[in-house]
């Protein structure tokens, strides 16, 4: 009877702990899930973003995935991409979007779907997003024009190349206006020219001839700065040229002495408090609308730090 008894017990606790297993395997995640919608996988600034978002993730228990759209040069690959995220109804979703009237369409679908929506990098006219999350890319114009004109005097002339559609783009127009505000309000001449060239190299060799006694260069974004450059140097000049995004490029040229300062957004913050805030907004809390993850001036005494940041980030 007792040796029964023991069978018994055996069978009792291995029956339990083949219960508790199987209950476990199959017990839901109940983690808020998020999903973060980014743009180009081949630029260096998403991977910091994503970065930042995989990181927040991880710090806030948050059951979370990052997506990009596979194919840059499909024309509807972010609104096909985030019909299939709306299907999936996660928590919150958080995305950069390209500001086409598709994507906006496809944006309020998610809003009409009780989806909170939190933007990042570009704040299109989406009348009930949830927050943005980004850089003030009016104010970092004024800072890159400030940071400029430093270098100048009051009479000089500088260019900014810029192509025709950037007048309509949701963070190139406002770069540019903020920069022409300080530059002019410190004296200086901004010139350009539109000749409808789909490159900033042409567009930067035809201002050279045309104004020679440019000082300065303002980009809208740090790619365009290196091609700039590269125009500039071809043509056996040397001046200030200012880029806007902090990309390790520029930060290099920095470091070397090349060039003597930058403006540099903070796309790892973007990433993480955009997480952080999603957070907030599945537990109910209040979050801000707008939310500055502000600028940085890198000069060649902080750029070697914040190049060895970025590179530990995309390790």
């Amino acid at each position: 009877m007792k040796k029964k008894w023991m069978v018994l017990l055996v069978i009792s606790v291995f029956l339990a702990t083949v219960a508790g297993t199987i209950t476990k395997f199959l017990r839901k995640d109940n983690r808020p899930r998020v999903v973060v919608v980014l743009q180009d996988k081949n630029l260096q600034y998403w991977n910091i973003v994503r970065a930042g978002a995989e990181k927040g993730f991880q710090e806030f228990d948050i059951k979370g995935k990052v997506v990009i759209p596979s194919s840059k040069s499909k024309k509807d690959a972010l609104v096909y991409t985030l019909e299939n995220i709306l299907n999936e109804h996660p928590d919150v979703l958080v995305v950069a979007p390209n500001g086409s009237p598709a994507v906006t369409t496809i944006l309020k679908k998610f809003v009409k779907n009780k989806i909170p929506v939190l933007l990042i990098d570009a704040d299109i006219p989406l009348e009930h997003k949830t927050a943005y999350i980004g850089t003030n890319n009016f104010d970092l114009g004024k800072k890159a024009g400030e940071l400029l004109a430093s270098q100048l005097q009051p009479g000089d002339e500088v260019a900014i190349p810029f192509l025709v559609e950037d007048l309509t783009h949701p963070i190139l127009s406002e770069r540019m206006k903020g920069a022409t505000l300080s530059l002019e309000a410190a004296g200086i001449k901004v010139v350009t020219e539109q000749d409808q060239s789909s490159s900033i190299k042409q567009l930067m060799t035809t201002i050279l001839q045309k104004h020679p006694n440019v000082k300065g260069v303002y980009t809208t974004t740090d790619l365009r700065a290196l091609e700039a450059l590269a125009v500039i140097e071809e043509h056996g000049l040397k001046m200030p040229v200012i880029g806007a995004d902090g990309i390790n490029e520029m930060l290099e040229l920095i470091k070397d002495g090349v060039l003597t300062d930058a403006v540099a957004q903070n796309p790892y913050d973007i990433g993480y408090i955009s997480v952080e805030t999603a957070l907030k907004v599945i537990k109910g809390e209040q979050v801000k609308r707008n939310t500055d993850t502000g600028v940085d001036i890198i000069s060649k005494d902080n750029a070697k730090l914040k190049l060895d940041f970025m590179r530990e980030l995309l390790k």
